[in-house]
């Protein structure tokens, strides 16, 4: 199933590059699936035009497989003295900034259930995988991708959201552990209470579902690449790791603090979009610390005020509250291209796998 697989995607490793919104660019992308991995873009915060902008500069960069990146989250529930009361809870930090919260939080993201245009786009663009974050596709969506023969991936963290995917009929399931950075890909985020690690996740999607598995969460190196293939993974997707390459899209203070000691620290918050993420602590995770989470607006309504603040800090040249998200892996970050990444991660997974080897024979031989 594993080659199978790896052919289906038009790749000759198992290493795919997570689509980091926000993080993960055309030529980040590029240089990964040029190094036989499977790069990816994340559009789900983008419009159809920018979108395809992103995947052009990809073609016009690399002729190798793509993997497009969308948010499939279900409609925010707006309640106008939740949003207010969360606008009020802001405000000091806003005026710290010199600035004022906004009016009304608005959601700055559409839903891909409720882009056509998008939709359309990708079926003529028609990248080697689209995939699928928060939850699935309406089924008429998943005919229109698939008879335009694209690859279709979701997101699952627990069994049910698995199941659901293989009735769905899709390809491919990534199996996102809770050591995750960024917004894992739970279908309601109000029903997370499993929150598995990647080696439960995946050796129990492995054993309970049809469809090949890709591992996420926590993974910064060959040797955890070759931990997941062990545990019935397919392949391994990499997000965190990718974070501090040249071609990420992550500001000088985004890598300064992914690079220092609160890498050791990463935490869960609800405060900068209103769903639970894990990234590096910072002025924002804290004063989510100080409300209750069911006084937080829904993601992403939440994020409106959350991108507000960050951008009233920025200008005044403080980093405090941007969304620095990582993994529970982050003290493994290292620095150097993408490419260069792929072709260490590579070496270091043969290794791992050949050390179990020499280990197995050893045990045969008493």
């Amino acid at each position: 199933m594993k080659q199978r697989f790896l052919q289906t995607l038009g790749v000759s490793l198992p290493i795919l590059q997570a689509p980091m919104a926000g993080i993960s660019s055309p030529a980040m992308a590029a240089a990964v699936s040029a190094a036989g991995g499977l790069g990816a873009l994340a559009i789900g915060a983008m419009g159809v035009a920018q979108a395809r902008d992103a995947i052009g500069a990809f073609k016009r960069a690399c002729a190798r497989p793509l993997n497009v990146n969308v948010f499939v989250h279900r409609a925010p529930v707006a309640c106008a003295s939740r949003e207010v009361r969360w606008l009020d809870h802001l405000r000091p930090e806003f005026e710290r900034w010199r600035a004022r919260p906004p009016e009304a939080l608005r959601s700055p993201y559409v839903s891909f259930l409720h882009d056509a245009a998008m939709c359309a786009m990708l079926v003529e663009e028609r990248p080697r995988v689209v995939s699928f974050h928060f939850g699935l596709p309406d089924q008429s969506q998943i005919e229109a991708l698939r008879s335009s023969g694209i690859v279709l991936i979701a997101t699952a963290t627990n069994l049910a959201e698995a199941q659901a995917i293989e009735r769905a009929g899709l390809d491919a399931i990534v199996a996102q552990g809770v050591e995750a950075g960024g917004h894992r890909g739970v279908f309601d985020p109000d029903a997370d209470d499993l929150q598995l690690g990647i080696m439960a996740l995946t050796r129990l999607l492995a054993q309970n579902v049809s469809l090949p598995i890709i591992a996420a969460g926590g993974i910064m190196d060959g040797a955890g690449i070759a931990a997941a293939l062990a545990l019935g993974a397919c392949a391994a997707q990499l997000g965190t790791a990718f974070v501090a390459t040249d071609e990420s899209l992550a500001d000088a203070a985004y890598r300064e603090r992914l690079l220092g000691s609160d890498a050791c620290n990463t935490v869960i918050t609800r405060a900068i979009s209103g769903r639970p993420a894990r990234g590096l602590p910072n002025d924002f995770t804290r004063l989510g610390a100080t409300i209750a989470d069911a006084d937080i607006p829904d993601y992403p309504l939440a994020y409106h005020a959350g991108k507000a603040l960050h951008a009233a800090a920025m200008a005044a040249g403080y980093s405090g509250y941007g969304a620095h998200w990582a993994g529970q892996g982050a003290p493994l970050a290292r620095t150097m291209s993408a490419g260069s990444l792929v072709r260490t991660l590579a070496h270091e997974m043969m290794e791992a796998c050949d050390d179990v080897c020499v280990a197995n024979r050893q045990g045969e031989l008493g």
